[in-house]
């Protein structure tokens, strides 16, 4: 399994257009991809799942994967975090 741990630095943290995107990079791969915030871990190709968590700014998140290319998901889910501006 591999797993990363962020900061959210968005300032309106993740809600629907950023967890839209996030859902979009985890659901290119075979591997379970899940999103850890406040003691509660949902499939991060979940939108529902995503937006239930209701991640703030200034949160820590922890993404995890397993499977055949979960080297790759993290990854990719990395750059899409940095990219779009939602955490470091």
């Amino acid at each position: 399994m591999a797993e990363k741990t962020f900061t959210v630095t968005a300032d309106s943290g993740i809600h629907a257009r950023p967890a839209t995107t996030l859902v979009q990079a985890a659901s290119k791969f075979d591997s379970d991809v899940n999103l850890e915030f406040n003691g509660k871990t949902v499939n991060l190709k979940s939108i529902m799942g995503v937006m239930s968590l209701g991640i703030p700014k200034d949160a820590t998140i922890k993404v995890t994967a397993e499977g055949s290319d979960e080297a790759d998901a993290i990854a990719a889910i990395e750059e899409t975090i940095k990219k779009e501006g939602l955490g470091e």
